[in-house]
């Protein structure tokens, strides 16, 4: 591990020119009397590394002088596919791996290349979360992705609604939908999809196994993606709304949000309009329904539209009741 972490000091002074202990310090996100001791056996082993003093110092490479230690192993190649997601490749537990890669192929670039591609990098980031949510705590997602690189079966303990599950699985792959981590893999036979989060417990099995010839991943996802979808929406309700809740449908239902604001009809003389909107079950629906408050009302279906009625009366009720003080 100090030999990697050498060659990416190396490379950090080559590529960026001078830098100062701390700065070399949060990049190998070690100590700086790490850098110390990491700047002295450079040295010792010939390479060129100057300190200069003062306010505007730091270590650099002796002008002119360029590594050769270029080449990529398995892992920082494959990491490059990753390039786009430092976060997810962070997570999956390949962060240095993938900034070793990246220091390697810059350095192996002719010089204008190179700074065109940090040029780039100045100017495009992927944050892969959604927004207003906290990301899904993943205890197991490093041992998954091995299960997956080494096609290793795992055991697995899963938590569903409907309780808690034994599985024996063979990860295919690993997808990263929302800032929320899957695993697919084959279940006796068939491609199934588990949410990485709600992985109890996890044991990596001896047994390796076979992929099935042929499986394209991403062309699977959109698959099951879509069904996922189909099967969502069970019925679509009319709504009359508010200016505002017309502006809340997209920030509110997504896609469906959007949908339901294209079929917005003529305002009437308060400026509410009719639209369609997707639901899913109604017990579902209502929930949902709810968070548009008092700017929403259901018109259509009727059964929809009494579920609502019954869960806003409920409320009137609770709130009558004599005031109760907090525990």
């Amino acid at each position: 591990m100090r030999a990697d972490r050498l060659l990416s000091l190396l490379l950090l002074l080559q590529n960026r020119g001078r830098l100062t202990a701390p700065e070399l310090a949060a990049e190998l996100e070690v100590s700086i009397r790490t850098v110390y001791r990491d700047i002295e056996a450079l040295s010792a082993s010939g390479i060129p590394v100057c300190a200069d003093r003062g306010p505007a110092g730091g270590y650099r490479l002796l002008d002119g002088y360029r590594t050769r230690l270029t080449g990529l192993t398995d892992a920082e190649a494959s990491s490059l596919f990753l390039a786009g997601a430092p976060g997810p490749a962070h997570d999956l537990g390949l962060g240095a791996v993938l900034a070793t890669a990246q220091l390697k192929l810059r350095a192996a670039l002719p010089a204008a290349l190179a700074e065109r591609t940090q040029h780039v990098q100045d100017r495009f980031h992927l944050d892969a979360p959604a927004w207003f949510r906290d990301a899904d705590p993943v205890p197991h997602l490093a041992l998954v992705a091995q299960a997956v690189w080494e096609q290793r079966v795992l055991r697995a303990h899963y938590r569903r609604w409907r309780g808690e599950v034994h599985r024996e699985l063979r990860p295919l792959g690993i997808v990263l939908k929302g800032g929320i981590w899957y695993l697919v893999a084959l279940v006796d036979e068939a491609v199934r999809t588990y949410r990485i989060a709600r992985l109890l417990a996890v044991d990596l099995a001896d047994d390796t196994f076979q992929r099935p010839t042929g499986f394209d991943l991403a062309a699977s996802w959109a698959e099951s993606s879509r069904s996922l979808e189909a099967a969502r929406y069970q019925g679509t309700a009319w709504l009359r709304v508010s200016p505002q809740a017309l502006k809340l449908l997209p920030m509110q239902f997504g896609a469906a949000g959007v949908g339901a604001v294209d079929s917005a009809g003529p305002p009437d003389d308060e400026g509410w309009v009719s639209v369609q909107l997707p639901v899913e079950a109604q017990a579902v629906a209502v929930s949902d329904l709810l968070r548009l408050g008092a700017e929403a009302e259901v018109l259509a279906p009727v059964a929809l539209r009494l579920a609502v009625a019954e869960a806003v009366a409920a409320m009137a009720n609770r709130y009558a009741a004599p005031w109760a003080t907090a525990p």
